[in-house]
């Protein structure tokens, strides 16, 4: 079972009110209408994700306070996600119907469980599930990511192309050559070691054996991956996972999927772009990050690779703080860019570790229950809130996915 870190009760209270303000930071510039779209049914509508991260709250921690009432009980059904241990929930595709309640009456459901759950802390109530309230935390903050994601999708899926920043991006700069660099060899540990915060699938820690390989010093940039469309990256099946082949040809696909035709300029959150040549390419799906790196001569890295790797390094980079920023270029030295600017997809199924066990009762489903079918990411993206990520951190999605926040950095063989 997975460790989680008891704070003190003073310094969870301030946690939690950071966390929970950030999440309506980055709605501050959304309008009400904004805040409702589903643009597809991966996806959900922010005004979903401020109510379903404050129902987790409710329902993981205050449903313990026998003294707690619930704002509406008829909400529980809406802003349940897939915990079917505790009940039934509203279809996910249909999300974007819920019209009712309002964006006013979710923001004050906020305020509601905020107070109350705020109390329970400063009052040093000994019986507060300081775990649970820290798992709700990081669970917001993987929403603060989604939120951020699924806006974009939605802004894209709109004739106008609306810009959720206002500020154009950065200048950019030449990012520096691709170089491989030898990785760790022989036998390593990974997984989550410590007393502070992981998930479950984190854990436990276990070893395994790495043969000799070398990663790339840093993520492939879009220049990169212009090279490979212009190839005829998107026209080669010998390139291409069999159900990635289907899925080019059933979906049609030319090149990344926020990408212009003119291969010159992207859609982002600051709008569309002129193509930063230097910058991680990103929103690629994992059947494209294999592509590519078959294309180039390579593979991609396997998680116990990345981990080893990374676990060495100080878990810094382009990350969420404040206003969120782009995928930018990197001018570092050695490993570059292991954290933040585009999760890295790896070659290793998302599966259970050696002795996994999962949560008890209901928070089990928060991550095991996944483990089929999905393909692991690792290192956080300029959408992942700063303090969030880890070296022992696993990201998880199907192999179509498309509109995270994912690049890829090239492995190799030694």
């Amino acid at each position: 079972m997975t460790q989680l870190s008891p704070l003190a009760g003073d310094t969870l209270a301030q946690r939690y009110r950071r966390v929970r303000q950030q999440t309506l930071q980055l709605c501050a510039g959304l309008t009400a209408e904004d805040m409702m779209v589903q643009s597809m049914p991966d996806a959900s509508p922010a005004k979903w994700h401020l109510a379903h991260t404050t129902w987790f709250f409710e329902q993981f921690v205050l449903g313990r306070d026998p003294h707690y009432r619930p704002r509406d009980p008829a909400w529980h059904y809406l802003f349940n996600s897939y915990y079917q241990s505790v009940g039934p929930m509203h279809a996910r595709p249909q999300r974007g119907l819920l019209s009712r309640p309002s964006l006013d009456e979710v923001l004050a459901y906020r305020r509601h469980v905020d107070e109350a759950l705020g109390a329970m802390l400063l009052r040093g109530d000994e019986n507060a599930p300081t775990a649970i309230i820290e798992l709700g935390l990081q669970h917001e903050q993987q929403h603060q990511e989604l939120l951020l994601t699924d806006i974009l999708h939605a802004f894209w899926c709109n004739p106008l192309l609306p810009s959720y920043l206002q500020a154009a991006p950065p200048a950019s700069m030449a990012p520096v050559s691709l170089q491989f660099l030898p990785g760790q060899e022989g036998v390593v540990a990974i997984g989550h070691a410590g007393d502070d915060f992981a998930f479950d699938n984190e854990t436990p820690r276990h070893r395994t054996l790495l043969a000799s390989h070398a990663l790339a010093n840093r993520l492939v940039t879009n220049e990169e991956y212009a090279a490979f469309v212009h190839d005829g990256g998107y026209r080669e099946p010998s390139l291409w996972l069999s159900d990635g082949w289907a899925t080019v040809q059933n979906e049609g696909w030319q090149r990344p999927i926020y990408w212009r035709p003119d291969l010159a300029s992207a859609f982002s959150l600051a709008g569309v772009q002129a193509l930063d040549p230097g910058a991680p390419v990103c929103h690629l799906s994992y059947y494209e990050a294999d592509a590519f790196a078959r294309w180039a001569g390579a593979r991609l890295p396997t998680e116990a690779e990345w981990e080893a790797a990374a676990a060495t390094l100080p878990v810094q980079g382009n990350l969420l703080d404040g206003v969120p920023r782009l995928p930018q270029p990197t001018g570092g030295t050695g490993l570059a860019q292991m954290y933040g600017d585009a999760w890295e997809w790896t070659a290793s199924p998302y599966v259970a570790y050696p002795g996994f066990r999962p949560l008890p009762g209901a928070l089990g489903e928060y991550n095991g229950k996944f483990m089929c079918g999905q393909w692991v990411l690792r290192g956080g993206s300029c959408a992942t809130p700063a303090g969030h990520v880890r070296a022992s951190y696993r990201n998880f999605f199907p192999p179509q996915a498309r509109w995270q926040f994912a690049g890829l950095r090239l492995a190799k063989d030694r």
